[in-house]
């Protein structure tokens, strides 16, 4: 008789190694980046990945475009705060460790509520109910102050709360480390619940309704229970947000917050799990950096999405997976040539349209301070003709090669393919 004892441990390492390898990178990050401006950005990136992740239920699996899934961010962080504030006033051993929790039944109830509505019609009128269910709450938020302490919102104090295991969340490390254990279970979760049947449903019902629906699915159904259980991991990513800043405002619920994590989604990429986190990741460390180097970091942004969507549409993620071919038929090392070729004049071309956007600013926003700047550490007159001549010729030089490079790299790609496919 064969021993089962190898094939065991490989189809353990096949299924849970990923899980592993995250686990321990998480672990290791503080020690690895341990300066308080990385440590309080990976706290922001874990809450923003839970988020992420939580709108990709809605728009990756089940192909629901919302507008307002900041409701449940703010929500769960609102009543996370008043929980946390209501313990502390009556003393109640209740740890600080669990109030996320408080968060995620606070995103659920109110997925239930308002999920009752929205899902009973898909497509652009539920991406319209969404809008105006998010801008509803967030102008009641200014209304009642009794509620969300209008513009001031509500503040907290995480280190007078219950704590275990003799923390006092004092330490933003401390902190990095409750998020990243509720990051780690939500995203586990999440992922889960895309290996049940309910989530093969849930994509059958993002790709042919109809279909479902024949086969005797209430596509309704399935959109309100995904609708739910998005509320609830949004809320948890809230009530996170509230331990971690200590204080929750409207802002956390408005149109702008629903707009940044549908940015996170789709340049990661929606059809892929990982896409929402790569997504989270890059934009909440582009908020963080770019916001201190330029003012116009928000236009980058846009520029990102559209670029994204219009080359990459599977994102970041999916434009990864696609090499995944190549690698498997050990031609990656043909392709990868053409793409570095692609990327030279790329930069140079991003490097013309930088400059010319960064003297644009100092001219129209920055006018009062004069037209003396600096671009990658020179310094140059933004009303001189020589750099608006310099980055028009490396805008559009860098954009004819770039063309070309990726006509050969696209064609470099396919042949791979096609090589690959022959000798299978």
């Amino acid at each position: 008789m064969q021993r089962p004892g190898p094939p065991a441990r490989s189809g353990f390492l096949a299924s849970y190694g990923v899980w592993i390898v995250v686990a321990a990178v998480l672990l290791a990050l503080p020690q690895v980046f341990s300066s308080g401006l990385a440590i309080s950005t990976m706290c922001l990136m874990g809450v923003m990945i839970i988020f992420a992740l939580s709108y990709n239920m809605l728009l990756g699996q089940t192909g629901l475009l919302s507008f307002g899934h900041a409701v449940f961010f703010g929500l769960g962080g609102f009543l996370t705060a008043h929980a946390m504030n209501a313990v502390r006033a009556a003393h109640a051993p209740l740890p600080l460790e669990v109030f996320p929790l408080v968060g995620g039944a606070t995103g659920l109830i109110f997925g239930i509520i308002f999920g009752a509505v929205s899902t009973r019609r898909a497509g652009t009128t539920f991406a319209m109910i969404t809008l105006g269910i998010g801008e509803l709450v967030a102008s009641s938020s200014l209304i009642l102050r009794s509620i969300f302490g209008g513009e001031e919102g509500i503040s907290v104090d995480r280190t007078r709360v219950l704590h275990l295991f003799g923390l006092n969340f004092g330490p933003q490390i401390q902190v990095y480390y409750l998020i990243a254990a509720w990051c780690f279970v939500s995203a586990a979760a999440m992922y889960a619940l895309t290996r049940t049947p309910f989530g093969r449903i849930c994509n059958a019902v993002r790709d042919n309704p109809q279909r479902a629906a024949f086969i005797g699915y209430s596509t309704t159904r399935v959109r309100f229970i995904a609708f739910s259980l998005a509320g609830l991991f949004a809320g948890i990513a809230g009530g996170l947000a509230a331990v971690n800043f200590e204080i929750v405002t409207s802002s956390q619920m408005g149109a702008g917050q629903s707009g940044t994590v549908v940015l996170m989604t789709f340049i990661g990429g929606v059809g892929n799990f990982a896409g929402p986190i790569v997504g989270a990741i890059l934009v909440t460390y582009l908020q963080v950096m770019l916001s201190d180097i330029t003012g116009a970091w928000q236009l980058y942004f846009g520029l990102l999405f559209i670029g994204v969507v219009m080359f990459a549409p599977d994102g970041i993620a999916g434009l990864v997976a696609r090499q995944q071919a190549v690698w498997q038929a050990g031609r990656l090392h043909r392709v990868l040539p053409y793409y570095a070729l692609a990327l030279a004049p790329g930069l140079v071309a991003l490097a013309g349209l930088s400059l010319a956007i960064e003297m644009t600013y100092q001219l129209t926003v920055n006018g009062p301070e004069g037209p003396a700047m600096r671009f990658l550490y020179m310094p140059l007159s933004a009303a001189s003709p020589l750099p608006w001549i310099l980055a028009t010729v490396m805008f559009v030089a860098g954009t004819w090669l770039f063309v070309r490079a990726m006509r050969l790299a696209i064609n470099a790609y396919g042949e791979a393919i096609a090589n690959s496919r022959g000798r299978a």
